[in-house]
């Protein structure tokens, strides 16, 4: 891999995990289209996965740190016997219920190497029609009433129903962000709470997933490509930053339906030419 197709995904990576598009269809298409694919891509996309976690943690640090601290205050009150459901602060409900939705990942992981089975193979036909469902879920919540539920709102349905379309949108093709933000707006979230959730959620979900990726890829003795990866993780994090400011503007203003556009062209496009590869 040259620097300049790292800096292209990387670039690729750091606008599409967070705009509501799908960044794993679009690295997937462009490895597809270019032969880069295989482990080695699935680890560079490990890479990328991990710049854009370091934007999440730039752009939402005050959150962050407040729910860290909320866990802190949390776990002394649970060993000292202070610990109680019924009364707990917005950042404390928040918490809980990023855990219940995380823990929904748990039964998607066990089919982990079939979803990455489709980022490897040689035909993009399933990337289309996960693009085409990114496209219906978007148009979906755009067409919701905006909701009035913030962090100490949320309750145990609502980030089951969170942590179920996240689990969907493993498959290359189906936009996270996207996923997740569209079942908070349709849980009745504000388009504010439903962003945050939307990101601080992927912190757990992404990182377990790259952590994986390069403990396969050691064990495996993949040869890494230090100058590549470091370049590439630089230029994902500072996309990134730009992407979610650019993205919780758009999600304010009701903007999905721009994204909803897009991801029914592209993948309209993905079917005809996989169509047309497989009678080539």
């Amino acid at each position: 891999m040259s620097i300049l197709e790292a800096i292209f995904q990387a670039i690729i990576q750091g606008l599409t995990e967070f705009l509501p598009v799908s960044s794993s269809g679009h690295l997937s298409l462009f490895q597809h289209f270019t032969g880069n694919s295989g482990e080695g891509a699935l680890t560079f996309s490990a890479i990328l996965h991990l710049g854009t976690l370091v934007a999440v943690f730039v752009a939402f640090r005050k959150t962050i740190w407040d729910l860290i601290k909320e866990l802190g205050v949390m776990i002394k009150d649970i060993f000292t016997g202070n610990f109680s459901i019924k009364n707990r602060t917005p950042e404390r409900n928040m918490i809980i219920m990023l855990i219940i939705s995380t823990a929904m990942l748990l039964p998607f992981f066990i089919f982990k190497g079939f979803f990455e089975s489709f980022s490897e193979d040689a035909s993009i036909f399933a990337e289309g029609i996960c693009f085409l469902y990114t496209a219906a879920i978007l148009m979906l919540s755009d067409k919701c009433k905006k909701g009035k539920k913030t962090a100490g709102d949320i309750n145990g349905r609502d980030a089951v129903t969170v942590g179920f379309f996240q689990g969907i949108a493993l498959l290359p093709g189906v936009s996270r962000s996207g996923s997740t933000i569209a079942s908070g707006i349709f849980s009745g979230f504000t388009r504010e709470t439903a962003v945050k959730y939307s990101f601080i959620l992927g912190i757990p979900a992404i990182l377990g997933g790259c952590l994986l990726e390069v403990k396969e890829a050691v064990e495996t003795g993949l040869t890494f490509q230090p100058g590549a990866y470091i370049i590439g993780f630089i230029v994902s994090a500072i996309v990134g930053i730009c992407a979610i400011k650019m993205v919780s503007w758009l999600v304010k203003t009701d903007r999905f339906k721009v994204f909803a556009y897009y991801t029914a062209v592209l993948g309209t496009v993905v079917i005809i030419i996989s169509a047309v590869e497989a009678f080539r």
